[in-house]
């Protein structure tokens, strides 16, 4: 079985850096009924964390940060890879960026048991397009 790439859309949340903010921030995206395809939470400096949250559904998404008075930051593109886990599945991933001469700004992948794994990364704007094609990412 071969790996699915996919771009993705995300928009983040900063919020104070403090126990039981991001549980805050996705118990209310859990009730509104906003599906995360990614999360990834983070220290950005200044007593505040960053919390990166991936969904195919940014309006929706947006819809619940105005009501609730949180400033998402404008749309931003990555790519989700999800396949089978084995020795070297995110390596030929790095290897296909690397060849087409795309940094990779960001990157978490883990396990998901029963033989998955799935990753999100992030390469600088400019370089998008390129990564996409090298990656075979669909929409």
């Amino acid at each position: 079985m071969s790996d699915r790439v996919r771009k993705v859309s995300y928009a983040y949340l900063r919020v104070p850096s403090r126990p039981g903010q991001g549980a805050r921030v996705l118990t209310t995206l859990k009730e509104a009924g906003i599906n995360l395809l990614a999360y990834s939470g983070f220290p950005a400096g200044g007593g505040k964390a960053q919390l990166d949250l991936v969904s195919d559904d940014l309006a929706s998404l947006g819809r619940v940060a105005r009501k609730h008075g949180w400033r998402l930051s404008r749309t931003k593109r990555g790519f989700l890879v999800q396949g089978e886990d084995k020795v070297g599945a995110v390596e030929r991933h790095f290897a296909r960026l690397a060849g087409a001469g795309v940094n990779v700004t960001a990157a978490d992948a883990v396990t998901a048991g029963k033989g998955r794994y799935g990753m999100i990364l992030w390469v600088k704007p400019k370089d998008y397009a390129r990564a996409a094609r090298a990656l075979g990412a669909t929409s």
